[in-house]
């Protein structure tokens, strides 16, 4: 026969072609962290990640900024209405959003056929909901003069 040795793998296993290939380790990147337990690149990814999120995060968030009443184009009347409604109804109505806090949005309130009472939307049945209230919104008769109500109309009609 030959002279020529076959040793046998380690395994224990036969020999043969491929015994070499299948008993060597995969060569795959071994993370090792430094003995003082400080990995500073890892520790820096974190942190860029961390910031990343949060600026995407409070950059999404909020209305835009209020405009002022010369960008948005209201006459006196208009604007007195604007600060009457900042005064009295903001705190459960949005005025320029889709969505309210408590209350119904009143963006493009008089573009509806219906107000979200199912009353129509137009100035009587609106001025009746303020000035005596609905549901869970409380009457403002007599919290605003009849002037602040008109005022109040002509903005809201700008929405």
């Amino acid at each position: 026969m030959s002279d020529l040795k076959v040793r046998p793998p380690k395994s224990g296993g036969v020999a043969n072609r491929y015994s070499r290939i299948a008993n060597e380790r995969p060569r795959v990147p071994v993370y090792r962290a430094r003995a003082d337990g400080y990995d500073g690149d890892l520790m820096q990814r974190g942190a860029i990640i961390v910031w990343g999120m949060l600026l995407i995060f409070v950059a999404g968030c909020g209305e835009p900024a209020p405009k002022s009443d010369a960008e948005l184009g209201l006459n006196a009347q208009q604007s007195n209405g604007r600060r009457v409604f900042e005064r009295d109804c903001a705190a459960c109505h949005s005025a320029y959003s889709s969505s309210g806090s408590k209350g119904p949005s009143l963006q493009h309130l008089f573009r509806k056929q219906f107000l979200p009472s199912g009353l129509p939307a137009n100035d009587r049945f609106v001025e009746q909901t303020i000035v005596g209230g609905r549901n869970m919104m409380p009457p403002m008769g007599e919290a605003i003069s009849q002037q602040e109500l008109d005022d109040l109309m002509a903005y809201l009609h700008t929405l």
